[in-house]
């Protein structure tokens, strides 16, 4: 196998790292959102012992990415879908954290009873997975088109996170802020915001996706190229 060769095998290597650390950034998501709606502590603490394993991900990936830049000098199109791993191991890897913290909450959650999120943190939960979803898709299939449709999505999130914010408080007006409301409506504030961060998150994936084919950077400015 020549040095070419050898390097792009590398990078094929590469690729598929990501996605698999991607594969558990996402399951750590849709773990910790069950655990949470159904108060289960068990799950929750399977979702922080994973996380372990995304840390790992996470420095593997960077191992391999500085030695393909140090030792290939890539250029053009492979330089790219190196930086580009790059910053989405660092975007999944925060997932892991933010999806962590929802599986934290869920623990201390566990002495009450299992609740359907509310309709706002439900949309919430329910948008931000589909926008991590989109975000993957469009880096595995290299489809900027998605990539853009997830940079859109983005818009509306904060907006939906102060919406939460609102259903807690009045949640805690409605039931004479006991006890139990107060910690309910505290820790879905914090998971609501663990979620608009995912959603960030999965923005950046969809601009690195955008960077690595097009060669075009949005960082913080998701604008159509």
């Amino acid at each position: 196998m020549d040095g070419r060769s050898h390097f792009h095998a590398e990078l094929e290597l590469l690729t598929e790292k990501l996605l698999h650390m991607a594969a558990l950034s996402r399951k750590a998501l849709a773990d910790a959102l069950t655990a949470f709606s159904e108060r289960d502590s068990a799950l929750a603490r399977e979702v922080i012992d994973r996380d372990t394993e995304i840390n790992r991900m996470e420095c593997e990936l960077d191992d391999t990415s500085l030695r393909l830049l140090a030792l290939e000098q890539p250029v053009a199109l492979d330089l790219r879908r190196v930086v580009g791993a790059m910053r989405m191991t660092i975007d999944l890897e925060r997932v892991g954290d933010e999806a962590l913290h929802i599986a934290e909450r869920a623990i201390f959650l566990s002495h009450l009873p299992p609740a359907p999120l509310p309709a706002h943190l439900d949309e919430l939960a329910f948008r931000v997975t589909e926008m991590l979803d989109k975000a993957l898709s469009s880096f595995q299939g290299g489809d900027t088109d998605l990539a853009q449709e997830v940079c859109r999505m983005d818009a509306g999130i904060a907006d939906l996170n102060v919406l939460v914010l609102k259903d807690a408080l009045q949640q805690v007006e409605n039931s004479s802020r006991t006890t139990q409301s107060l910690e309910r409506s505290i820790h879905e504030v914090v998971a609501g915001r663990s979620l608009e961060r995912i959603g960030d998150k999965a923005a950046n994936i969809a601009e690195a996706t955008i960077f690595v084919i097009k060669g075009v950077s949005l960082k913080h400015h998701c604008r159509p190229f």
